[in-house]
């Protein structure tokens, strides 16, 4: 079996020394060098030519976003970040993953940790994903120019406005509930930025992330959409024209009063492989906006939210999936669509218009 060949770049010996170590105990992979800067980590990734590279975020020099930039424009290899759980690593992270990077580690226990042993199976686990065929094509593509995108998506409202316009659930606005993982926060910029502030719709939002990212994320929305964007808060009223990023640690659940007005809810419970949930958001919202819900999938590893996108489909909701085209990891819409779950299937250039044409368009 030929192995995965890694690229470790971090500052500190010890890091430097963890990651190997992990690394090679899966004989997958083998580790074919080391870097201890950012133009370290550039001039090996130009000469050994590696499978996957783990980027450390800050190093003296050139910085690891900077050199994120560098290897990604030049197609060498995908780049996984390793990130400290702080406000700043969250924002730096952000920007690596809006630059191409394939995902992110975050170190348990700040900058420089001896317990980088607690997440080595999510480090192999990405690193594998890292290396499927295309991943870098799709990091490393142009993104459709903003006017093309409104286009398309001005397109779809006007052959939507005639689709789903009565609503059944008496609430007066539709329900669009959206899960991501891997590759989440540059495809969510692909979409979110190019769906209008007049959309008669809620927007639930799950991307996988740790508590200290939301936050910081929820801002980077929000700054970039017409749309307003919060990060959920149990007891947040739910209004349209909105978006709610599901808070790291909780769960996304909703709770209809009887004059329909509709509440937040952020439990931790049930226990999930993910907290947040995509299934558990989405059966909620479903539970409540029944018919008007529209259920989208994208990229990320796994299957969660595939069983729910079957839910929505046969209570005659719309439901829409990323395609292989566009997704930097095909396993959650790929579920989807293959268990029946996906009415459409679209690259994430063409999601916004379709969220647009399945909500029937601007406000009523």
């Amino acid at each position: 079996m030929q192995q995965t060949r890694v690229l470790v770049c971090d500052d500190s010996a010890l890091m430097r020394q963890q990651l190997k170590k992990i690394i090679e105990s899966d004989p997958e992979f083998c580790v074919v060098g080391a870097a201890r800067d950012g133009n370290d980590a550039v001039d090996k990734a130009r000469d050994l030519r590696p499978d996957v590279v783990t980027m450390d975020i800050n190093m003296p020099g050139i910085d690891g976003i900077t050199a994120l930039q560098l290897i990604v424009e030049e197609k060498i290899a995908p780049v996984v970040m390793v990130s400290s759980l702080t406000q700043q690593g969250a924002e730096a992270t952000l920007q690596a993953m809006a630059l191409g990077a394939f995902d992110y580690i975050a170190k348990p226990g700040g900058t420089v940790t001896a317990n980088m042993s607690s997440v080595a199976r999510e480090i192999t686990r990405k690193l594998r994903a890292a290396t499927i065929t295309g991943t870098l094509d799709r990091l490393s593509r142009p993104s459709a120019d903003s006017q093309t995108r409104l286009v398309r998506a001005q397109q779809r409202e006007v052959r939507g406005r005639t689709r789903r316009r009565s609503l059944a659930s008496g609430i007066g606005y539709r329900a669009v509930a959206i899960g991501i993982s891997t590759g989440g926060p540059k495809t969510l910029m692909e979409v979110l930025p190019f769906i209008p502030a007049d959309l008669n719709a809620a927007i639930f939002v799950v991307q996988h992330m740790p508590p200290t990212f939301t936050c910081s994320f929820a801002k980077r929305i929000n700054d970039n959409c017409p749309m307003r964007c919060y990060e959920t808060e149990a007891g947040m009223r739910v209004e349209p024209n909105t978006i709610y990023l599901a808070k790291g640690g909780h769960h996304l659940t909703l709770f209809k009063k009887e004059n329909n007005e509709i509440l937040i809810r952020a439990p931790k419970r049930p226990e999930h492989l993910f907290i947040p949930s995509v299934d558990i958001m989405m059966e909620s919202v479903l539970s409540v906006f029944g018919s008007d819900t529209v259920g989208v999938l994208m990229t990320g590893m796994g299957d969660d939210g595939a069983n729910t996108m079957v839910k929505i489909r046969e209570a005659e909701g719309a439901t829409i999936a990323e395609s292989q085209e566009s997704a930097i990891v095909f396993g959650m819409p790929q579920e989807a669509i293959n268990r029946g779950g996906a009415e459409v299937v679209a690259p994430s250039w063409d999601i916004a218009g379709e969220i647009i044409k399945a909500v029937g368009g601007g406000a009523f």
